[in-house]
């Protein structure tokens, strides 16, 4: 496992980051029933190869279903207690719904030490690295958000901070209110892959310019970029029952043809697609000169240690250039639709 410094800090993070948004689940009762034995074997495996980067969402479940928001926390943290909680590198997102009453979503200072102190206990810790903000909230002032972040920061309850899909211009100026309190803002978690890669022109300049590491989130497209979809072995994954997934990615006919063209790439190289597509964002961060860590998620073992073995791919730039002149033509159904920061009236 290779590790590197995240963005312009000392915190030293391996080269992915393993992510609990989507855990394996029990076939008999798919839409809820979590398969909390397997979560656990596949994220201490995780931790045995290398890894030491978890992220996590206080509303994550596993699925996507809100009746279970917390559960990816407690099982993250059920499968690291045992390990040195030093060795580890925790990132955790705020903003969902954590309950059916008022004040229970959001990034009001209510909501965020609220849940401070609830998602620290589901993760069996004193402390988490990276406290992120899921997604904007147009409701609360920034400046009540950021001050709520000054005083968990002051309780060392976090230690840096993040943004989550916010848009590039806010980004900026939340990180002029950080530095101000002496505070970083470090993380960027942004949509990112081979065939969705909207960040590299302003975000990427963000990254440079203000020191954040990119925490890029469904690096595989949410699993269109591996073979499952060219061998009809897709019925237990994402698209098959997140119909939306269906319209981004695969609702224009030569998509299907655009991904076996990659595949027969990837085959030519020794390498399975995902793999490719790993090895790809890796080098793409080298060149561009910024702090890019994938967000893997993995419901089976061989899956885990196939998206790790992909550190052992070398491209090189011709095979970059190859590999983007076979993507570019893919069509993602998706435009960016980024809610806006507010600023207090006073």
């Amino acid at each position: 496992m290779d590790y590197i410094r995240f963005g312009d800090s000392g915190l030293k993070v391996s080269r992915l980051c393993f992510g609990t948004w989507h855990l394996p689940v029990k076939h008999e009762n798919f839409r809820y029933d979590v398969d909390k034995d397997l979560s656990i074997k596949i994220i201490k495996k995780a931790y045995d190869l290398g890894i030491n980067f978890f992220d996590t969402a206080n509303v994550y479940n596993g699925s996507i279903y809100p009746e279970n928001a917390g559960l990816s926390e407690i099982i993250l943290g059920d499968a690291l207690k045992d390990y040195e909680r030093e060795s580890i590198v925790i990132s955790t997102k705020f903003m969902g719904k954590m309950a059916n009453f008022n004040n229970a979503s959001g990034l009001s200072k209510k909501y965020l030490l609220w849940q401070i102190k609830e998602s620290l206990k589901r993760l069996k810790t004193d402390y988490v690295d990276i406290l992120h903000m899921h997604r904007p909230d147009p409701e609360t002032p920034i400046e009540e958000t950021v001050s709520a972040f000054k005083i968990i920061n002051d309780d060392s309850k976090a230690l840096y901070f993040g943004e989550s899909y916010f848009h590039y211009n806010d980004i900026k100026d939340i990180a002029a209110m950080f530095k101000a309190l002496n505070m970083k803002l470090l993380s960027m978690q942004e949509p990112y892959n081979l065939i969705e890669r909207d960040i590299e022109s302003e975000k990427f300049d963000i990254s440079r310019n203000y020191g954040m590491g990119i925490m890029a989130y469904i690096p595989l497209a949410q699993g269109i970029l591996t073979d499952k979809y060219l061998n009809n072995n897709s019925e237990t994954s994402r698209a098959s029952f997140v119909p939306e997934l269906n319209d981004r990615y695969l609702s224009d006919k030569k998509n299907i043809k655009i991904l076996s063209d990659l595949n027969e790439y990837a085959k030519g190289k020794g390498v399975k697609l995902a793999q490719l597509a790993l090895a790809w964002m890796l080098k793409k961060a080298e060149m561009k000169k910024v702090s890019v860590v994938p967000i893997i998620g993995a419901t089976k073992l061989e899956q885990l240690e196939d998206d790790i073995n992909a550190l052992e791919i070398k491209l090189t730039d011709n095979d970059i250039i190859d590999i983007e002149s076979i993507a570019s033509e893919f069509i993602v159904n998706f435009n960016s639709q980024y809610n806006r920061i507010r600023h207090a009236v006073f």
